[in-house]
This record gives C-alpha cells, sequence and structure tokens, in this order.
C-alpha cells in the first residue's frame, strides 16, 4: 500500500496555493465591497463561506492532479521520455486500484466540502442552489475527464480553457458571490487575471512537456500552437493578467497606492526573459515560481485593496 508521503508528492502540493490563490482574491474582493475585515465579510457566515471555498477549491486541485496522474499513464503518456518529477504511477509507488481509491475519496470529498458550502453555509436561495450545484459537479467532472475517459478534452487543446473558467472566474467570482450575495460584473476583469495566470502555469507545464505530449499524441494548446507561440501566448497571459487588474482599479476609482501592485510586475518580467533563454525539458523551475508569484500578487493586491 502507497505511504501517506507518496500521496502528498501525487497530490502535488506545489500547485495547492495557485488554486487557493483564486478563493484568496474573491475573498479580498468581497471585503473591499463591503469595506469590512477580511475574517468579518458578511459575518460568520462569510468566514465560514471563505474557509469551505478554500476547501472545495484545493481538493478540486488534488482531485485534478490524481485523475490527470491516472490518466496520462493509463494513455501511455508517461513514459521514459517524459520529462519533470516523475509521477507516482509511472514510478510504481501507487498502482492503478490504490489510484482509483483515491481519485473516488477526495473527488467525494470535493462533493462533501462543496455541498456543506452551497447547502448548509451560503443561505442561498433554490435558483442560487441549482447553479452553485450545477456548477460544482461540472467542476468535480471537468477536473477528472482532463485526462480520463475516451475523448480527455485535455488532449485535445481545452485545458486552458478549464484553468481559466473554474480557477479562474469560477473561484473569484464566486467566492465573491457567496460571501457578498451580490453581482458585480466588474469582479470578472480580477476573475479573469486569476484565469490568466492560472493558464501561465499550465503553460509552462505544456512547454516543460512539449516533446513528450506531441509524441504521444496529447494535443495540449502548446501541441498545437508549437513553441515559439506558446511563448508569445504565455506573455500575453502575464500581460493581460495586469492589465484586468489595473482596470479593475481604474473602474472602482481606486487611490494611487493600489497600483503599487504593479512593482510586482518585475518578478514575472524576470521569468519571461528567463523562460524564453531556457531548453523546454529545463522549465520545471519555472512551474512553482509561477504559482509563487501568483499567490504574492493575490496577496498584495488583495491588502492594497482593503487598507
Amino acid at each position: 500500500m502507497a505511504k501517506f508521503k507518496t500521496w502528498i508528492k501525487a497530490a502535488r502540493p506545489r500547485t495547492v496555493l495557485l488554486s487557493f490563490s483564486g478563493v484568496l482574491l474573491g475573498a479580498f474582493l468581497s471585503v473591499a465591497a463591503s469595506r469590512s475585515d477580511i475574517f468579518a465579510t458578511a459575518g460568520r457566515s462569510g468566514r465560514q463561506v471563505v474557509l469551505f471555498a478554500a476547501l472545495t477549491a484545493i481538493l478540486l486541485q488534488v482531485l485534478s492532479n490524481l485523475a490527470n496522474d491516472y490518466g496520462d499513464f493509463k494513455k501511455g503518456t508517461d513514459s521514459a521520455k517524459r520529462v519533470g518529477p516523475q509521477r507516482e504511477m509511472q514510478s510504481g509507488s501507487i498502482t492503478e486500484k490504490e489510484m482509483r481509491k483515491g481519485v473516488a475519496f477526495i473527488g467525494a470529498f470535493c462533493l462533501l466540502f462543496g455541498g456543506i458550502l452551497i447547502f448548509a453555509i451560503a443561505q442561498l436561495t433554490r435558483q442560487e442552489l441549482a447553479v452553485f450545484a450545477a456548477l460544482g459537479i461540472a467542476a468535480v467532472l471537468a477536473a477528472l475527464f482532463y485526462t480520463l475517459g475516451k475523448r480527455p478534452y485535455g488532449y485535445r487543446g481545452l485545458g486552458d480553457l478549464y484553468c481559466f473558467l473554474f480557477f479562474g472566474w469560477a473561484a473569484v467570482f464566486g467566492t465573491f458571490y457567496l460571501a457578498t450575495k451580490s453581482l458585480d460584473f466588474s469582479v470578472l476583469l480580477p476573475a479573469s487575471a486569476m484565469g490568466f495566470l492560472s493558464n501561465a502555469v499550465l503553460n509552462i507545464n505544456n512547454m516543460r512537456d512539449y516533446e513528450n505530449d506531441r509524441a504521444s499524441g496529447k494535443n495540449s494548446l502548446v501541441v498545437k500552437m508549437g513553441l515559439k507561440k506558446a511563448f508569445v501566448y504565455h506573455c500575453l497571459l502575464i500581460g493581460g493578467a495586469f492589465v484586468c487588474l489595473a482596470v479593475y482599479l481604474v473602474l472602482k476609482h481606486a487611490p494611487v497606492y493600489s497600483y503599487m501592485f504593479l512593482w510586482l510586475f518585475l518578478p514575472f518580467f524576470k521569468d519571461l526573459k528567463a523562460i524564453k533563454k531556457t531548453k523546454p525539458e529545463q522549465l520545471d523551475p519555472f512551474l512553482p515560481r509561477q504559482v509563487r508569484n501568483t499567490f504574492l500578487l493575490t496577496l498584495v493586491y488583495g491588502v492594497l485593496l482593503v487598507v
């Protein structure tokens, strides 16, 4: 039986901050909208909304990682030619049977915490419950069928769309709505920024795996467009994120000091220059750096919003 530390490795903890960042940004936006303390948003229920939204988002990230491990292994994508950290099924540390149980276990907890969030904590109307229940089920299915099934959408270049919608729009806008019970479509700007930054993480991963994915028939967006265009796409993702964040501040007539977050473009720009000079198979160190930079940007931007 696989050891606990093996499951931790399979869950890919270095990606967890990314899923948490979307919920955190949604929480900051809800605080800014109500001008209250971050731990007092909408009272006790607001704090619980943020907590359970974060737990659900993190579990969805882990579910996606485990399902991806299983799906790529079954399809032969995780061959000896694959670069980057060796996955647990590829190494034999986790068997197929164990991974199926692990995916089912995490999937059940996603539904459990998501269910508690929308049915017990968020105090939603029937119409709102229907919308969020459908969204939750869609998120779980999307996490599973990125690489699982006969026609996984991750093998058809649609992974970026899933990442943008669920780790961008759903995480940020969904948290904001559950905490405030208000519709503010301008929030889609920072939500889109988070979607772009999440796609940047996926793009680094797919540029690293370009040769192996192409040989294995995994037609990621990077495989479809090629490495040169993938780098241009990566630059647009980073630039687009900062533009969306800045435009949101303009629309909200934010004070001048709020734009101090733009200084954080420097570490992103530094990585862009380094990525351009780095061979695809050596890009793995940039993946956790992109996650950390995204979390730091979220934290600084959010604090500047609420002070």
